[in-house]
């Protein structure tokens, strides 16, 4: 029998638990498999799965995606290589199955229910099993396997005996499952609640910078022997609240089998003189008893802050320990520091050096993809509604047919979670997870009047019709809001190009300077070019330039940072450009995103238009500058801005490279002033001999502003003459013409007319005021 050699990676978050081995078509062809087919898989030790198909990105890359349990039963880790071969497995006549004794230390000891068998078989019917291995059962709370637990876990239950013996078995219908109660013993790590690479959404690539610095010392110290250097021994993980910061810590120090020892920051300090020190003496001893260990430091910027900056002793002292105990005279054999914090740069410098924290390695915001596995992992055990044809899909009996159609149901449980992850720019893994509890709680808060409270109990078949729906994640979205971007105001736009009516022109500008750069940023670099980084909408007020920086960032799935030009300004000295400077941080921080200065004249004037002596307008000006083409490059940040007066803007703002593309926002034609009529009469109750193109012809030098006017004032005189009245008729509108005066007038129309052509032939702009700048 034909047999391949592959690199192991985890699975993908939805396969915890199921058993099941991906491929490629690749290897599929080479060994005769079919998904469904029963494979041998050789590590350390000999354990089995279920094949399935790999997604399309693991095509062709030498590669096997495995669960931890299936890792631990081939006593393998991630990068290692396991060996795979096609097997006939035979059905189970009898499996003996027994908790690990882990499961029955420092806990309740677990006690079964009346259905455990039951329960147990139908979770792993159709499932190939070795004698020795881990089989993982997820304890559903509407069927609990075990008395003593109330929530859904993943209980570890090990195969002690299979009839046949010491062979691959398959359970079926006929298997009889036997539960022995006496624990079953070398089996540590089969623990509850243990922390595993699959519970980790994204964060691919700094997952794999952790490990080259932690796993590979401990497991092959051998290979830094050979170069003749020393072993990394510490890392910083840095990045905003709620990204996974500890769980990747726990991941680590569980995946690669060493002890893990969490110190959290303030805990250490004690009240007496030199108490501080010797708790963290005490750690590091402990670690080095149980190495390989891994030192988890949370918020180590609470005892370890710069000290030239605090006033108190003891945290001069407990620096000083750190350091000691970092790089001291004592050797630390495997022992490896992680430390965790949000603030950087708040940290002693004295401890950023190498050799005692080797690496700082940034934990971001994730982006669509990566909020669409933590969306996934968060959501595996929960019940979502279903619609019929998947309902149907679940009905399959043959393998086969079973494995096309596993790949169905997946693509379209899959598909509202992208959507999801798509609607969730700026959300970190805390937030998802907020979101996921809220969508259950609204669940709950639906089903609670149909439920009898007064029972101990409620039975299992009332429990199973529960079930989160779309529109409770819906409603659930509307209040969630992403923690990255609580301190500054970050709105979600609902406004799409379908809302904007007319400007043609300029939305077509629009989309080719945002929406091509964010949506396919390769094809800008296939092409060896930058994105815009800037664009100016100028043009009268009321044409729709809010509106259109609105559409944008809803159509290219960005956030959207509003900042209204004067709130910008503050009474204390520095304070405005801090305003600037945090605005841009954060931006950078969730990129994508859209950041939108209204009335941008009132920061960014010409120089000598300021009245007071303190000159914040140009100090202002001087930072917004800095932040749009100084030292730090913004990726995938686009700044619009909007102004009704380009004529008092600085020269230094207008040049490309900042405000690449300046898109003038005019009144609109014939057709755009139709389609607004339209947008804002949709809801509206109209008479038959109400015709929108007369008054699209009656309206010239309307902007969109006038002509929302219009329609609303036409319903208000229509009201005021009949509260009853069904229908709004055309002397409405012919009377709400006569209140509602246009925008543009002839001078304000040569105004912009003059202003356009300048800009476009980049010639000298001539204030009204008579001052004179340069484009």
């Amino acid at each position: 029998m034909e047999e391949i050699q592959l690199k192991v990676e985890k699975a993908y978050p939805i396969d915890l638990g199921r058993g099941i081995i991906r491929l490629d078509p690749t290897t599929l062809l080479k060994l005769q498999l079919s998904p469904g087919d029963i494979v041998e898989i050789r590590g350390k030790k000999k354990t089995t799965a279920k094949v399935w198909r790999a997604d399309r990105q693991d095509w062709d890359q030498g590669l096997v995606r495995i669960d931890n349990f299936i890792r631990q039963n081939a006593g393998v880790s991630i990068g290692e290589k396991v060996t795979i071969k096609k097997v006939e497995a035979p059905e189970a006549k009898k499996l003996v199955l027994a908790l690990p004794e882990s499961m029955t230390q420092g806990g309740p000891e677990l006690q079964f229910g009346e259905h455990a068998n039951e329960i147990i078989k139908r979770h792993i019917l159709k499932r190939p099993v070795f004698r020795g291995d881990i089989i993982p059962i997820i304890n559903s709370m509407s069927q609990p396997m075990t008395e003593s637990l109330t929530t859904s876990q993943v209980i570890p239950l090990v195969a002690v005996e299979t009839d046949p013996a010491n062979t691959i078995v398959l359970v079926t219908e006929a298997t009889l499952i036997e539960l022995r109660k006496k624990p079953v013993q070398g089996y540590e790590k089969a623990t509850r609640g243990v922390t595993t690479y699959e519970d980790i959404g994204g964060l691919g690539d700094e997952i794999m910078r952790v490990r080259e610095m932690i796993e590979l010392p401990m497991k092959h110290p051998e290979l830094f022997g050979h170069l003749n250097i020393e072993p990394p021994k510490g890392v910083i993980l840095y990045g905003p609240p709620g990204t996974g910061k500890t769980l990747i810590a726990k991941a680590v120090a569980n995946e690669s089998g060493a002890s893990f020892h969490y110190i959290a920051g303030p805990e250490i300090v004690g009240k007496f003189y030199g108490e501080s020190e010797e708790r963290l003496r005490k750690i590091f001893e402990e670690a080095t008893q149980d190495a390989p260990s891994v030192i988890f430091i949370d918020e180590i910027d609470s005892i370890a802050p710069k000290r030239e900056n605090v006033t108190g002793e003891v945290e001069r002292r407990v620096v000083a320990q750190l350091l000691t105990l970092l790089d001291g005279m004592v050797e630390r054999g495997q022992v490896v520091v992680i430390g965790a914090t949000n603030r950087v740069d708040a940290i002693d410098p004295a401890l950023r050096r190498p050799g005692r924290f080797d690496r700082e390695i940034h934990i971001g915001v994730p982006d669509t993809k990566d909020r669409y596995e933590i969306l996934q992992i968060h959501t595996r055990g929960m019940p979502i509604e279903r619609d019929e044809e998947t309902e149907e899909i679940g009905k399959a009996e043959t393998e086969v047919d079973e494995a096309t159609l596993e790949r169905e149901r997946k693509e379209k449980a899959d598909k509202y979670l992208m959507y999801l992850a798509e609607r969730t720019q700026g959300f970190v893994g805390a937030d998802l997870l907020a979101l996921v509890q809220e969508a259950a709680m609204r669940c709950l808060r639906e089903n609670l009047p149909d439920l009898d409270l007064e029972k101990e109990a409620i039975p299992p078949e009332r429990l199973e019709k529960i079930v989160v729906t779309k529109k409770n994640f819906e409603d659930a979205l509307t209040e969630a809001e992403p923690s990255a971007l609580r301190e500054i105001y970050v709105e979600m736009p609902t406004v799409g190009w379908n809302d904007v009516g007319g400007l043609d022109e300029a939305k077509q500008s629009i989309i080719e300077a945002v929406e091509w750069p964010i949506r396919n940023p390769e094809k800008f670099i296939h092409m060896g070019i930058k994105a815009p980084r800037g664009i100016l909408l100028y043009g009268p007020p009321g044409t729709g330039k809010t509106l259109i920086a609105k559409a944008v960032s809803k159509e290219s799935n960005a956030n959207f940072i509003s900042v209204k030009g004067p709130e910008i300004f503050s009474k204390w000295l520095g304070e405005s450009e801090k305003a600037i400077r945090e605005t841009f941080r954060k931006a950078r921080q969730v990129a994508p995103c859209v950041i939108f200065f209204d009335e941008i004249d009132s920061i960014a004037s010409m120089p000598g238009m300021e009245s007071t002596d303190s000159r914040t307008s140009e100090r202002v000006l001087n930072q917004l500058l800095t932040e749009m083409d100084g030292l730090e490059s913004l990726r995938d940040v686009v700044v619009i801005a909007a102004t009704n007066r380009p004529n008092l803007l600085d020269p230094a703002i207008l040049r490309p490279g900042r405000f690449d593309r300046l898109v003038f926002i005019g009144s609109p034609d014939w057709k755009g002033r139709l389609k607004i009529f339209r947008i804002h009469t949709k809801d509206t109750p109209l008479a038959e001999d109400v015709n929108l193109e007369t008054l699209a012809n009656e309206t010239e030098g309307y902007v969109g502003a006038d002509i929302e006017s219009v329609c609303r004032e036409a319903v208000m005189i229509a009201l005021r003459e009949n509260f009853d009245i069904e229908s709004v008729e055309m002397r409405h509108f012919r009377e709400a013409l006569k209140k509602v005066k246009p925008t543009i007038t002839e001078n304000i129309a040569q105004f912009y007319e003059k202003i356009e052509a300048q800009f476009k032939g980049g010639q000298r702009l001539t204030d009204t005021s008579g001052y004179i700048g340069y484009r």
